[in-house]
């Protein structure tokens, strides 16, 4: 306050100082990633919530960059990324980092939402925390969809006629919900403009999600791998150094990875059909979407007829998927009252435990079953039988369903719990 005086009254004060009496910014950065309390006993899975921020971070930059020079003209659009990966100086670079990045940043929040099913961090009282950080993952996918379009390649182009043509399912307006999406009855020159504006824009919607995300966090503080509310400052230690440090470890690894994907691989996860100029009279053996929307595609397609076969249909293949794949993440929303036990983490939780890995390997399933086409086949089974194609895929889907709606719940009331301990600074010193 003197300091503040000081500088009030035009003696001389630092330059710090001259800004914080007129703008405490430096109060607010330190009150959120420095004096900042976190539970002591924080591991290395918390790292992903900062290493997605530097992700979206490195989204937006490359992306300003690789707009600069971008034509969204369905004439022009291939030829101006050529230009930019040829032509303009490290252009090649930036395309390079903006592609692996997206990947990079789905693979992160995707394993951070991950650890907040296993240690119950959408739980009392943090449910609004879990709300916008299922709001973020939807504007990431509606921008890495229209993203995916803008190179204007084959894959570009369908995977846009596909995905889009989908809507067309929603009985009444899916029609008209189609041309207003596509901008055109079909997809071209006006749904590209759209897309390139809506690809610009959301990431700036998303940091102000994710500045709500951060403020919610910070308003009961982190979880912690034990689920127990912090009972004082022996709790806690300040986030600067401690987990600046850790998350500094954490994005040097990261990077290693990113700059190896960046310089030695970077098409590893891409598809080789759009280096292709799209064309509308040729459509490619075999249309997916990027990995990351893999296992929602699995689900979207996996539905068949609803009805009497042979008599009449009650909900076509079409809606019944696109009403599956936007309920299997709309779920998530419901999650905390769908899990109602009193204990956060699945380190007390010996059966939700086993079950949470079953969830994982079932996602997993999922994204490799959405990774073929429709009739990928067989699976040998005891030398002689065969599963049938796509069985594979709706036995997955099932199971995440019945995850969510039957698992978690009957889980929930029936588990018998692991005695929790009694503080965290308890549990720390009793390992140490």
């Amino acid at each position: 306050m003197q300091q503040n005086s000081s500088c009030a009254s035009g003696k001389p004060c630092s330059v710090k100082e001259w800004i914080e009496f007129r703008l405490p910014i430096f109060k607010l950065i330190d009150g959120a990633v420095g004096s900042y309390p976190a539970p002591r006993n924080l591991n290395y899975w918390w790292n992903f919530g900062s290493l997605a921020g530097l992700c979206l971070v490195a989204q937006i930059l490359t992306g300003v960059f690789l707009a600069m020079h971008y034509t969204p003209n369905a004439a022009m659009a291939f030829n101006s990324v050529e230009h930019i990966m040829r032509d303009v100086n490290y252009g090649w670079l930036m395309r390079y980092m903006h592609a692996v990045g997206a990947s990079m940043f789905f693979a992160v929040v995707y394993i951070h939402i991950f650890r907040g099913l296993y240690y119950g961090s959408y739980k009392y009282p943090r449910e609004l925390l879990w709300w916008l950080g299922i709001a973020i993952l939807l504007l990431m996918m509606a921008t890495a969809f229209m993203g995916y379009v803008l190179p204007w390649g084959q894959m570009s182009f369908w995977g846009a006629t596909v995905i889009t043509n989908f809507f067309s399912a929603i009985p009444v307006v899916g029609e008209h919900v189609l041309v207003w999406l596509r901008g055109d009855y079909a997809v071209g020159n006006a749904t590209l403009n759209r897309f390139f504006a809506l690809h610009y824009l959301l990431p700036f919607i998303i940091v102000g999600v994710v500045i709500l995300h951060i403020w919610a966090l910070h308003q009961h503080g982190s979880n912690n791998p034990l689920g127990i509310d912090v009972k004082g400052p022996q709790d806690t230690v300040p986030f600067n150094p401690y987990y600046t440090i850790k998350d500094m470890l954490g994005i040097a690894v990261f990077l290693v990875l990113f700059s190896y994907l960046v310089f030695f691989q970077p098409n590893l996860l891409g598809d080789p059909d759009n280096y292709i100029p799209a064309n509308s009279m040729v459509t490619p053996a075999e249309i997916v979407p990027e990995w990351y929307f893999l296992p929602f595609y699995a689900i979207l397609r996996s539905v068949p007829d609803i009805g009497i076969p042979g008599f009449f249909t009650l909900v076509s293949a079409k809606l019944a998927g696109v009403l599956l794949m936007f309920t299997s993440i709309l779920l998530l929303l419901f999650l905390p009252w769908l899990d109602n036990s009193k204990v956060r983490s699945a380190r007390f939780r010996p059966i939700y435990k086993w079950v949470f890995w079953l969830l994982v390997i079932d996602c997993l399933t999922l994204g490799y079953a959405g990774g073929h086409a429709a009739d990928w086949g067989v699976i040998f089974v005891f030398k002689t039988k065969f599963i049938p194609d796509l069985t594979v895929a709706r036995l997955a889907t099932f199971y995440y369903f019945l995850h969510f709606f039957v698992l978690v719940p009957w889980i929930a009331r029936n588990e018998k719990p692991l005695p929790l301990p009694e503080s965290i600074a308890t549990a720390v010193l009793k390992d140490a």
